[in-house]
């Protein structure tokens, strides 16, 4: 396994972007956040995903961002920075164009809306491996993009890219991860996209995860990713049970205004999020922070 590959392993955070109620970018919130979760021991960070709602950001604040994120980690933990879409050729330019200092790799969605077939998808990451200065993570989330990448599709390309490092796996499919653990090259990492399945995908040969829930609970979660790693079970399933009630709660009417209502609970920053994003129902939100006074 590779050095970054190493520091890879364990508990990434897909962070979210705070805004202000006006709907500008809250950036004395995101560098808090960054701070909270570095201080919770996880082992890096992923701004500019989905859960940062990216694609309401403008070219600008996605820059702004980035750079706040950077300058927040200072070198403590490696920053993944979230690049990908469904215009292939454009995600080539961003990759000849932009300035990747204090990125350690991108991650990489699969086309979403376009619904390529498997070949589409290969020739996409094809390109993007080809033409990336940084490591490439895949990632497949069928339940967003309409389309789910197969298991043979993402093991031509660990096979065939020397520069694709892993994929963050959210297809909610543990036969077709493990499938992938089984027959993928020694150093792929394999990263579950989905909080609650974190524990038996990692009991099955997965490396770590790129979590939603440990923007608010760092500490717990990462822990629970490393006693299993380590294969230390008993302690892993007493704190992924104490964390399991609260994880569908935040994804019930979508994320991440589910994490932003908890993290407004604990007095991290507001909960507002981007049309077409709506903040969740009062009667949710209750029981999220009902939840959250629980742990």
């Amino acid at each position: 396994m590779s050095p970054l590959a190493k520091k890879l392993s364990g508990t990434g955070v897909a962070l979210v972007t705070p805004f202000h109620k006006n709907g500008s970018v809250d950036f004395k919130s995101l560098s808090r956040l960054v701070d909270h979760v570095i201080k919770g021991k996880c082992e890096y960070v992923v701004p500019l995903g989905t859960t940062g709602e990216s694609v309401t950001l403008s070219a600008d604040e996605k820059k702004a961002v980035l750079d706040c994120v950077v300058e927040s980690a200072a070198g403590k933990v490696p920053v993944v920075m979230g690049l990908g879409g469904n215009n292939t050729q454009e995600i080539l330019e961003k990759l000849r164009h932009h300035d990747f200092q204090g990125v350690s790799a991108l991650l990489s969605v699969s086309p979403y809306y376009n619904k390529p077939s498997q070949k589409g998808i290969l020739q996409h990451y094809k390109m993007i491996a080809e033409e990336s200065p940084l490591p490439v993570i895949l990632y497949n989330v069928p339940g967003r993009t309409g389309s789910n990448m197969l298991p043979e599709t993402t093991l031509e390309l660990a096979h065939g890219q020397k520069n694709i490092l892993g994929i963050k796996e959210a297809s909610g499919n543990v036969e077709q991860v493990m499938h992938i653990i089984r027959e993928k090259p020694a150093g792929f990492l394999v990263i579950s996209g989905d909080d609650a399945i974190t524990l038996p995908l990692i009991a099955a040969g997965a490396d770590g995860v790129i979590s939603v829930i440990a923007n608010a609970y760092p500490k717990a979660f990462s822990t629970m990713v490393r006693h299993a790693l380590k294969a230390e079970l008993k302690k892993a399933q007493q704190l992924h049970y104490q964390l399991l009630p609260l994880i569908p709660l935040l994804f019930s009417e979508g994320s991440p205004a589910g994490i932003k209502c908890a993290l407004k609970g604990m007095g991290m920053m507001e909960e507002h999020v981007r049309l077409p994003l709506v903040n969740v129902s009062k009667p949710l939100a209750q029981r999220i922070l009902a939840c959250c006074t629980a742990l």
